[in-house]
């Protein structure tokens, strides 16, 4: 048997507030199997969008182990966690996060600015990534020119341009008008079943979820036992 490709171990994460310390996340474990699609919720305040940046580098836990294919990501230097982290992580947000004065080939376009490869072949991976989320018309549109889905997908576009390891979204739907979230989770759902990527999305809403193949539930800082198993469809 494989090992999981995420295998979060005891993880405690705490902050210090003043004199206090505040745990948001209490000697959690997980794993993820590579090509899974996992969605987390709970209340605010859970715990899942911290778990989401431990698991992918944003943050580090104050205790226990995380790791990421064959890199323990809780206990590299800052400049090795950059690089693998622009190596193996697509991020997408809820508020998108696109430079307004760059156009979505631009856009799509900025983490492979960090690469060796030659401006041909970048052209040729934005493009590729603006086809598949349905854009390839658009590609010299600025942000203020696209819709809020369009948006969101140009986001998802340049989370994927790099052929990550995982997708992390956090609250991906969260802004947008429920035709348009449908759209997103569509194609979240084509990227994991096509295109075989790993997901990791944070959500709070049980419609968004039910795209996953599998919801696990936090409750203060902790995983519940209820995992429960989204439509296969």
């Amino acid at each position: 048997m494989a090992e999981p490709l995420i295998v979060v171990t005891d993880v405690v994460k705490q902050y210090k507030r003043e004199a206090q310390s505040l745990t948001v996340l209490d000697r959690l474990t997980l794993s993820v199997e590579e090509g899974d699609f996992v969605a987390l919720m709970g209340p605010s305040g859970s715990g899942k969008t911290t778990l989401l940046n431990l698991i992918a580098g944003i943050d580090r836990p104050t205790s226990g182990r995380i790791r990421v294919g064959n890199a323990d990501v809780s206990s590299m230097s800052e400049s090795a966690l950059a690089k693998w982290r622009s190596d193996n992580v697509g991020f997408i947000f809820q508020l998108y996060n696109l430079v307004p004065v760059l156009t979505a080939f631009e856009n799509v376009e900025l983490p492979l600015l960090l690469t060796r490869l030659s401006r041909a072949q970048r052209r040729k991976q934005v493009e590729l990534a603006l086809s598949i989320v349905g854009l390839g018309d658009r590609m010299t549109h600025y942000p203020r020119q696209l819709s809020g889905g369009q948006e969101q997908r140009v986001a998802i576009a340049r989370a994927i341009v790099t052929d990550p390891t995982i997708l992390v979204a956090d609250e991906p739907t969260g802004d947008l008008d429920r035709k348009s979230a449908e759209e997103i989770l569509k194609l979240l759902d084509l990227l994991h079943r096509k295109f075989n990527k790993t997901i990791v999305m944070v959500t709070h809403d049980p419609a968004a979820a039910q795209s996953a193949e599998l919801i696990r539930r936090l409750d203060k800082g902790q995983l519940l036992a209820d995992g429960s198993t989204g439509p296969f469809r």
